[in-house]
């Protein structure tokens, strides 16, 4: 396979993961950058922290993947299905794992 559609793979395979991570990441974030009720709750630790790492990981899974499968793989296209199979999983693992913290509303406790 061209070294130049080898790199544009890998790069799509990356990007790929750092969109899914991007999109799997934003929901789950929205309560903390929100911060609720008057924003007592408001984290920033997930947009500076987790968003970075789980970009890196998003992009990183697919692409180890890809690149250790095409060494025992000569055909590169069949090395993309373990890509998108371990972008799955990760994906998978990202949404049981990862829950950001999010604290109850002030003023709806036991009461008096």
């Amino acid at each position: 396979m061209d070294p130049k559609v080898r790199q544009l793979a890998g790069r799509l395979l990356a990007g790929l993961g750092a969109t899914t991570g991007a999109l799997l990441w934003a929901p789950r974030a929205a309560f903390s950058l929100d911060g609720g009720f008057e924003a007592h709750a408001r984290d920033l630790s997930v947009l500076f922290v987790d968003l970075p790492l789980i970009l890196l990981g998003g992009g990183l899974i697919p692409l180890v993947t890809w690149t250790l499968t095409t060494r025992w793989v000569r055909n590169p296209w069949l090395a993309l299905l373990p890509a998108l199979a371990a972008l799955a999983l990760g994906a998978w693992g990202l949404t049981e794992w990862w829950t950001p913290r999010q604290t109850e509303d002030p003023g709806y406790g036991p009461g008096m």
